[in-house]
């Protein structure tokens, strides 16, 4: 609707300066339309007199007048006014917004999509936990947020790959290895005395045991030896835990990339050498830096300690390089909170090798407190001191953990109430959503069993929907494509949540207000329409975000 009414403006503002009613010429492609706070002030808004009142030396309510001048008797709008200094508003024919129900019954599943980003490849990298132990809900909110922003990326036309970096390499290794191997020795009957930096938790007797049971005895192999035997087989096993809660969280990877394959592959070398070819590392005091201050970093970073062991940094430049030689656009990584210092490097390293630092999109996840009636909660079953993602998933559910976790803008602190998260009523938000949809279906079955079925909508009366709240559903319904665009466009699901609220406490309190099954048979028919094509953008809204779609509840 709001590219319509552009495109109409437009042509009256080519009209204005084909008569010479205004002759500056301007603003022709930037036409700004809002939708005002008080729908009193009608359904849009334009500042465009305002704008050209500099160019055009003349007030901006003339200019204003004029421009209504020559949009009347245009069939979309049903009354223009002007307001305050020189604003515009229009009230759209009811028979426009008739047109969006046509739309979405014709759209079904698809309606929302749409192909601005059509020809851009993106990469969505998340969760990429350390395989030594089992995820945590800041790595749930991490997963769900990196998932939601690829699902709408994908709505909006982008080609998206979802991917996973396994951190396989590096000191957090080995005192994983070394962990299991000390409770292995410990159940092999030696007294040990376990180092306050190992791994602690009662997951390592387990990996232990396991490994015990399927590896056998180490004898015979030096202590570097044990400690790699341990370090692969708990790598390969904690990743197997990771990829069984992150499916039971409806998450899934195009791509599992390891960072260990980087030196494998002589990759992180070759990029060391791309840099020093370029100017941009340096030695100093026996070690190899990075010049990251000449691109905006407050100090230069260390890619290979004077020890000639490699840093993070090293692999982290190496394995982003290495993503924009698959061909992606933009890289979009999803971090905790923690990192938010990380990113100047990063992007100073991207600007040395020649790409454009905005290539690279971080978001950052802040923490999430958990709480059970209002109160924080500490417990963890089997993870030592955290809990565990699994924990949270088998007590409320996965649309509830999911739904929770993409409430509230990620770089912003989160309060997750176990047991709000459990209710079933309207204080539960996510229930409130997803029974807004079955309360359609309800609508439904009571509809077949009178004998009414949904009619094609060239034969539905929708002038019928002449009440206020039904014309404002239908305006909802109309800004769920601008919503998806949107979210996609600034990487921030939430909106699709905040939409989802809105649309189910409209519908929610139509039907509390209107019976939607009345005795006039057209009436039926046409608000029949109209809550099913609620219930086809509450289901696309919900499946977008990996969330169910009830029929009953």
């Amino acid at each position: 609707m709001k590219d319509q009414l552009r495109l109409a403006i437009k042509a009256a503002l080519q009209q204005c300066y084909a008569d010479n009613s205004l002759v500056s010429g301007e603003f022709l492609d930037e036409i700004q339309l809002e939708i005002p706070k008080n729908p009193d002030h009608g359904d849009f808004s334009t500042n465009l007199a305002l704008a050209l009142a500099k160019p055009e030396r003349k007030a901006p309510r003339k200019i204003a007048e004029t421009l209504i001048a020559a949009l009347q008797g245009n069939p979309l709008c049903d009354r223009i006014e002007i307001a305050g200094p020189g604003f515009i508003n229009f009230r759209l024919a009811a028979t426009c917004w008739y047109a969006v129900l046509d739309q979405i019954t014709a759209q079904g599943d698809q309606y929302g999509r749409s192909k601005i980003g059509a020809g851009t490849k993106i990469q969505v990298e998340f969760v990429s936990a350390n395989p030594t132990g089992p995820l945590h809900i800041g790595h749930g909110r991490g997963a769900v947020v990196g998932d939601a922003v690829a699902a709408v990326l994908q709505a909006a036309g982008f080609e998206v790959q979802r991917e996973y970096y396994v951190n396989d390499a590096g000191n957090q290794i080995l005192t994983l290895g070394r962990s299991i191997l000390l409770r292995l020795r410990e159940l092999q009957g030696e007294a040990i005395e376990f180092p306050e930096d190992g791994y602690q938790a009662p997951y390592i007797i387990d990996l232990a045991v396991k490994y015990r049971a399927e590896q056998g005895e180490l004898v015979g192999v030096s202590e570097a030896e044990a400690i790699e035997s341990c370090a692969r087989f708990g790598v390969a096993e904690v990743l197997k835990w990771i990829e069984v809660d992150l499916q039971s969280f409806g998450i899934h990877f195009d791509s599992w990339y390891s960072e260990k394959s980087l030196y494998d592959q002589g990759l992180v070398d070759e990029e060391l050498i791309k840099l020093k070819e370029k100017g941009l590392s340096f030695e100093e005091d026996g070690a190899l830096w990075l010049r990251t201050t000449e691109f905006g970093d407050d100090k230069d970073r260390v890619l290979i300690k004077s020890d000639g062991s490699y840093t993070y940094f090293a692999s982290d430049v190496a394995y982003h390089m290495e993503k924009f030689d698959r061909g992606f656009n933009r890289v979009i990584d999803v971090w905790g909170a923690d990192h938010h210092g990380y990113i100047p490097r990063m992007k100073a390293m991207l600007a040395g090798l020649g790409h454009p630092p905005e290539a690279l999109e971080v978001l950052l996840i802040q923490m999430v407190n958990l709480l059970r009636d209002g109160k924080p909660y500490i417990m963890g079953k089997r993870s030592g001191n955290f809990i565990t993602l699994k924990e949270v998933i088998d007590e409320v559910g996965r649309d509830a953990c999911r739904f929770f976790f993409l409430m509230r803008r990620c770089d912003s602190q989160l309060d997750f109430d176990l047991e709000l998260a459990k209710q079933q009523s309207s204080d539960n938000p996510v229930y409130y959503v997803q029974y807004a949809h079955a309360r359609v279906c309800s609508i439904n079955r009571n509809a077949a069993e009178s004998g009414m079925e949904l009619l094609p909508s060239d034969v539905v009366d929708y002038s019928r929907l002449e009440l206020p709240e039904e014309l404002a559903l239908v305006k909802q319904l109309a800004r769920f494509p601008e919503t998806v665009v949107g979210a996609a466009l600034s990487y921030e699901p939430h909106r699709i949540i905040f939409y989802l609220q809105d649309l189910a406490a409209q519908f929610h309190s139509y039907y509390n207000r209107q019976r939607v099954l009345v005795d006039d048979p057209i009436t039926s028919r046409a608000r029949l329409a109209l809550v099913n094509s609620v219930r086809t953008v509450l289901a696309n809204a919900l499946q977008l975000l990996g969330l169910s779609a009830p029929e009953r509840m």
